[in-house]
């Protein structure tokens, strides 16, 4: 019992348990980012370009280091979700046509996720018609008939099982010396096709929803400053997370179907590809990788935007409130998933249109989203000694210029994707 009590008492314990309380936000809200969307991106640049694109990852990771923390920090420190924020410091007409926005993107990711669930499945042999009900059945009782603590544990477990991924890319044999020479080299297009994919591939990985849903986790979850360590490094480990396994999707697309010259056009295409390349084992983890995330992030996209939604205008919001006690949080978050459902369910809907530019819109208005924040978090009324530092600073207003000049080539060239 002595030695018990010594081992709970130690500080290297003492952390690891307050840090096993504190875990959950950042992890899911970076796993989350590899959605269907997401993998679809990845899959897409990978057969399109190779080993090319993966410099991006580079930028994009600390970008999304940047961000992410930010937006714990504001939560943590202020005690209020960012689209609370934004209509206090902005009004409420500036709101409604970011929110607007943020809407349309978030309905078009949303059908994204149903499409990664019905395009996973027909992989295995599963129609779309009994696979995407049954998923958004599956989803809604998660999110509505569950709590916080219960669901957290649930997307938790969902994160692991991206890592299959790196078990895909493994059995494609890629070569390792041109993955370094695309890791670090710079290679840059100005055509359309590559400037809307790097913007596709920035904008799913520092999408603007994501940044609503870590601060109202943050909140949601009740950390405080004292805390806040253990969630920089929650912030950190999901990340890492998110960039590696974005790396690996890329890679086990680019070292099968690249040098082959397969083209694809959505995430399915790229699972079922592989098989002749990498073998029915690489197939099929591919797919059960696709259909993990889809069904993930099909739960928390609409939670994320239903929060965010109600929190600017006001509205209760959260999942440990019962249905009558924040009715429009719910009715939004089950009207956003019966939309995305229905637009999959449509015959011959162009999913690959959808799903890439969907990407592209949350690149296009990420800059809005960023701007808001970075004016928020460096106001000394609103985060007292918790503003951001000269770096934090240079790496928030670089990203913003940066995606900003990238859509304006993209629209004064004239959009075109393939």
């Amino acid at each position: 019992m002595e030695i018990l009590k010594k081992i709970k008492e130690s500080p290297a314990v003492r952390n690891l348990i307050i840090f096993s309380a504190v875990i959950g936000p950042g992890i899911i809200t970076g796993s989350v980012d590899n959605d269907a969307g997401g993998i679809t991106t990845y899959s897409v640049a990978g057969a399109t370009y190779g080993y090319r694109m993966l410099w991006t990852l580079i930028p994009s990771f600390i970008a999304l280091l940047t961000v992410q923390e930010m937006n714990a920090r504001m939560g943590i420190v202020t005690g209020k979700g960012l689209a609370d924020l934004i209509r206090e410091n902005f009004g409420v007409r500036i709101t409604f046509y970011i929110f607007v926005c943020l809407l349309i993107a978030d309905i078009g990711n949303t059908a994204t996720e149903f499409a990664g669930v019905a395009g996973s499945m027909m992989v295995l042999g599963v129609s779309k018609y009994i696979s995407v009900p049954i998923a958004a059945v599956l989803v809604w009782v998660l999110v509505v008939k569950g709590d916080y603590k219960v669901s957290e544990k649930v997307f938790l477990v969902f994160s692991v099982f991206l890592l299959s991924y790196v078990v895909s890319a493994i059995m494609a044999k890629p070569n390792w010396s041109d993955i370094a020479t695309g890791f670090i080299t710079p290679s840059i297009q100005w055509d359309n096709a590559y400037v809307a994919t790097v913007l596709g591939l920035v904008g799913t990985t520092v999408a603007p929803w994501m940044q609503f849903y870590m601060q109202s986790s943050v909140i949601e979850k009740g950390i405080k400053i004292a805390d806040y360590k253990y969630t920089f490094w929650d912030v950190v480990v999901g990340c890492i997370a998110t960039v590696v396994v974005a790396f690996f999707i890329i890679v086990s697309c680019a070292a099968t179907l690249h040098v082959n010259h397969i083209s694809i056009s959505e995430a399915k295409d790229a699972a079922m590809s592989l098989k002749p390349f990498a073998g029915a084992l690489a197939s099929q983890v591919f797919a059960l990788g696709l259909f993990v995330a889809s069904i993930f992030s099909a739960a928390i996209l609409p939670l994320a935007t239903a929060f965010y939604v109600c929190e600017a205008f006001g509205f209760e919001a959260g999942i440990d409130k019962r249905f009558d006690e924040a009715p429009q949080f719910y009715w939004l978050f089950t009207l956003i998933i019966l939309i995305g459902v229905t637009i999959i369910l449509v015959p011959n809907a162009p999913l690959i249109s959808i799903t890439i530019w969907t990407q592209v819109l949350n690149a296009i208005l990420l800059p809005i989203v960023l701007i808001c924040m970075m004016i928020i978090i460096n106001k000394k009324e609103i985060m007292e000694n918790y503003t951001n530092n000269r770096l934090q600073n240079l790496i928030g207003w670089s990203t913003s210029i940066i995606l900003i000049i990238l859509s304006a080539v993209l629209l004064i060239s004239g959009i075109g994707v393939g």
